[in-house]
C-alpha cells in the first residue's frame, strides 16, 4: 500500500514538473505528420524499365500503386486492401506482376500475393492457414517462375516450392524436414542448404543430383555475422558477408568447385553490412558499413563514378534501392536527416538524380532536428556508437551540446541483434519536436560492430547489456546533455524488455519507462516463440541467452526478467502490446501488469486487438504516440499535442487510463 500511495503522489505531481522544464520552442507538428500514412513510400523500377511503382493510401489504407516510367502523372491503384496496409512489395523477373505479402492483424502469418501493372484481379498464390511465405530465389532466365518456401505441411520448417507467377501453379520441389535456409542459382536449382547444430554452429551442405554432401562450416560464434549473399549468375561463385577468422565481416567470394575463398573488402571500422549487386552478373559492385554515418565504397570500376555522382548530389546517406536490368535507371533512397525521406531516379547516362516523389511533404519546410553521432566508453571498455538528436536550436553552436541540460530519452532498439544507424528516425524527430533530447545507443550485442561486441553480450540480458545503457545516461549526465532525474527510457521489442529492467532492476535511474510489445520473462518469452523459429534458436537465443528446457539455464533466465523484480518499481510505466503478436505474446504484458495490480502498483496498460509485433495501422500508431507524449509530458515536461479522439484505433486500455491525461475521455469517447 505504502509503495502505490507513494507512485500516486509521483503522478499527481508531474503537472508542476511541466510548468518548471524548459524545452526549446518550435511549432508543434501534428503526431499524425510523423506517424501517418506516408504519400508515398517504397519506389521500385520494373526489370524492364518500363515501370515505376510504390506503396500509397487508397482510401486511407496502403496500397500497390503503379505509372509508366516515363510519366509518373498516369499512376493507378493495382490493389484495394481494406484494411491492413500492404507493406512489402517487390517485382517478378518478368515486369508482367508485381508481388506482395501481407498477413492477418499482424500474426506474421505472410501470404504471396500478386498483380499485373496493367490492372485486374489481385491473384492469392498461397491460400493456406498458419502459414509463412518465404523467398528462396528467382531468375533472370526463368522470369516466370520464383521459388518459395512454405510451412504449412510442417510449421518448423519450409518445404520449397517453384510458383509459376503466371499461372499459379505451386509445385513441390523439396520436402524439407531440417534445413532453415537455402541457395539457389538462376536455373532455380537448389545448390545450398543450412543446418544449425546443437550449441549453435552451422553446418552448410551442398546440393548436387538431388544428394546433399558437406560444403563448410559456420562457428557458433560467427553465426550472426557470417551470411551467404548470393550465388553468382553462372552459380561458379558464393558471395558471403563472413566474420570467419577475423573480427568484422568481410565480404567475401567463394568458388563453389573448389571452395577457394578470397576477400572482396572489408572494414576496420565495422562489418560489411550493405552490398551493391549488379542485376545480371550478380556480382558484388560496392559496399556500405554502417559506423557514424553510412560510406559506400565501390569494389568495381563500373560503379565508381555513379557512386562518386551520389555522393556528389545527395546531401546525407543514400541506398539503391531498385535497378532495371539493362542497368539503366537506378531508384534511390535519400535520407538527409532534416528532410524527410525522398525517393529519386538516377539516370546512369547522364549520371543526373530527379526526385520522384517525397514520402512526407508534409515535413517539407518544417524545422527538423539534428543527428550527432557520437562514441561513449562503457566501464569495461568497449566502444558504443551512440546517436543523438537534440531538438531545433538547442545546440547553438551546433556541436551536440545543448546550451542547457534538456529532459532526454533513452530510446533503445529492438532485436537486440540489430543496429541504430544515422539518418531520419521519425520517433527521434517527434521527441525533439516536444522538446527532449534523444539518445539512442548500439549496445553490447548490436550488429555492425564485429563478432567480438556480439559474443561479448552473451548471456548479459539484464546485466552488461543493461549496463551500458546507464553509462551512456551517465555520459549524457557529465556531458550536460540532460539531468539524472530527467531521463526517461523507452523501447520496443528488446528495447521494451530493457525498459522493464530499467524500472525494476535499476528502480531509480529513469523518471519513467515506456515498454512496448518487451517481454517481462525470459523463460515465458523463450518458450512461446513460434515453431518456425525453432531451426535457428541454437545459435541465437539458446546460446546467447539461455534454453529454459534447461533447469540450470531455466533459473538464471527468470534471475534477469523483471517479472520477478516487480516490487522494486518506483517510477511510472505505460505499456503498450499487439494482441496477435507471435514474437512477443499478449502474456509477456498481461502477467507483469496483473503483479502490478495486485501489488497496487500503477500502471497504464494499452492494447490493440487487430496489431502484432509493432503497430501497423496508423490510426493505432497515432493513438499510441498521443499516449505515449502525454505520458511524457506528465514524466518529464516537454509539450504534447492533446489525445482528442481515438478515430479508427482498435485500442482498448485495460489498466491506468486515469493516469495519462486525456486517455480516459479519449477511451470513452470511442
Amino acid at each position: 500500500m505504502k509503495l502505490g500511495k507513494t507512485l500516486l503522489a509521483c503522478i499527481a505531481a508531474f503537472a508542476a514538473f511541466a510548468a518548471n522544464a524548459q524545452v526549446t520552442q518550435a511549432e508543434l507538428i501534428p503526431r499524425a505528420t510523423f506517424f501517418g500514412n506516408p504519400t508515398k513510400v517504397q519506389g521500385l523500377i520494373s526489370p524492364d524499365g518500363k515501370w515505376i511503382s510504390w506503396i500509397a493510401p487508397r482510401d486511407g489504407v496502403l496500397n500497390i500503386w503503379v505509372a509508366p516510367a516515363g510519366d509518373p502523372s498516369k499512376a493507378k491503384a493495382l490493389t484495394e486492401e481494406k484494411v491492413r496496409p500492404i507493406r512489402q512489395h517487390f517485382w517478378a523477373r518478368n515486369s508482367k506482376q508485381i508481388l506482395f505479402i501481407n498477413d492477418r492483424g499482424g500474426d506474421e502469418n505472410f501470404l504471396l500475393y500478386g498483380v499485373s501493372p496493367e490492372g485486374g484481379t489481385v491473384k492469392g498464390y498461397t491460400p493456406f492457414q498458419k502459414t509463412r511465405v518465404i523467398p528462396i530465389g528467382s531468375s533472370r532466365k526463368r522470369t516466370d517462375e520464383i521459388l518459395i518456401g512454405l510451412n504449412n505441411r510442417d510449421a518448423r520448417y519450409h518445404d520449397v516450392h517453384l510458383l509459376n507467377t503466371v499461372t499459379g501453379e505451386l509445385k513441390l520441389v523439396y520436402q524439407n524436414d531440417q534445413y532453415s535456409g537455402f541457395e539457389a542459382d538462376q536455373d532455380l536449382r537448389l545448390r545450398l542448404a543450412l543446418k544449425e547444430k546443437a550449441g549453435g554452429a552451422q553446418d552448410v551442405f551442398r546440393f548436387d543430383d538431388g544428394k546433399t554432401e558437406p560444403f563448410t562450416v559456420v562457428p557458433a560464434e560467427d553465426s550472426i555475422t557470417t551470411n551467404t549473399l548470393t550465388l553468382s549468375a553462372d552459380g561458379k561463385t558464393l558471395y558471403w558477408t563472413d566474420s570467419r577468422g577475423r573480427d568484422k565481416a568481410a565480404l567475401v567470394a567463394q568458388d563453389m568447385a573448389s571452395g577457394a575463398t578470397r576477400v572482396l573488402a572489408e572494414s576496420a571500422r565495422g562489418d560489411v553490412a550493405e552490398v551493391m549487386l549488379n542485376p545480371v552478373t550478380l556480382q558484388p559492385e560496392a559496399f556500405a558499413v554502417n559506423y557514424l554515418r553510412k560510406d559506400w565504397t565501390p569494389v568495381a570500376d563500373a560503379v565508381r563514378a555513379d557512386v562518386d555522382a551520389l555522393n556528389a548530389q545527395v546531401k546525407g546517406q543514400w541506398n539503391v534501392v531498385s535497378r532495371d536490368d539493362a542497368d539503366a535507371k537506378w531508384v534511390v533512397y535519400v535520407d538527409e536527416v532534416t528532410k524527410p525521406i525522398s525517393y529519386s531516379l538516377y539516370d546512369r547516362r547522364t549520371r543526373k538524380l530527379s526526385t520522384l516523389f517525397v514520402t512526407r511533404p508534409d515535413l517539407e519546410g518544417k524545422a527538423l532536428a539534428p543527428m550527432y553521432g557520437v562514441e561513449i566508453k562503457t566501464r569495461d571498455g568497449l566502444t558504443l556508437v551512440a546517436f543523438l538528436t537534440l531538438p531545433v536550436g538547442a545546440s547553438t553552436r551546433n556541436d551536440g551540446r545543448p546550451e542547457r541540460p534538456l529532459p532526454m530519452v533513452l530510446n533503445v532498439h529492438g532485436g537486440p541483434w540489430a543496429q541504430d544507424k544515422f539518418g531520419y528516425h521519425s520517433e527521434a524527430q517527434w521527441m525533439a519536436n516536444r522538446g527532449y533530447a534523444v539518445l539512442q545507443v548500439n549496445y553490447r550485442g548490436s550488429t555492425g560492430f564485429g563478432k567480438g561486441f556480439i559474443e561479448a553480450a552473451n548471456r548479459e540480458f539484464g546485466g552488461k547489456m543493461h549496463n551500458d545503457l546507464i553509462d551512456a545516461v551517465k555520459w549524457a549526465v557529465d556531458n550536460k546533455i540532460t539531468t539524472a532525474d530527467k531521463v526517461a527510457i523507452y523501447g520496443g521489442s528488446y528495447g521494451g524488455y530493457a525498459t522493464l529492467v530499467g524500472m525494476t532492476f535499476t528502480p531509480t535511474t529513469f523518471a519513467c519507462g515506456v515498454d512496448i510489445v518487451g517481454p517481462s520473462s525470459l523463460v515465458t518469452l523463450i518458450e512461446s516463440f513460434p515453431d518456425y523459429w525453432k531451426p535457428f534458436l541454437e545459435g541465437t537465443w539458446y546460446r546467447r541467452v539461455g534454453n529454459p528446457a534447461k533447469p540450470e539455464d531455466r533459473e538464471f533466465l527468470l534471475t534477469r526478467s523483471p517479472i520477478t523484480k516487480i516490487g522494486e518499481i518506483k517510477r511510472p510505466l505505460l505499456i503498450a502490446q499487439g494482441a496477435n503478436d507471435p514474437r512477443v505474446t499478449q502474456k509477456e504484458s498481461d502477467q507483469i501488469v496483473k503483479v502490478m495490480v495486485e501489488k497496487k502498483i500503477p500502471v497504464t496498460y494499452v492494447l490493440y486487438a487487430d496489431e502484432g509485433h509493432g503497430f501497423a495501422r496508423p490510426e493505432n500508431r497515432i493513438s499510441f504516440y498521443g499516449i505515449t507524449e502525454a505520458f511524457l509530458s506528465r514524466c518529464l515536461g516537454g509539450r504534447f499535442e492533446p489525445l482528442g479522439e481515438f478515430k479508427g484505433a482498435n485500442i482498448s486500455v485495460p489498466q491506468g487510463a486515469d493516469i495519462v491525461p486525456g486517455l480516459a475521455q479519449a477511451v470513452a469517447k470511442k
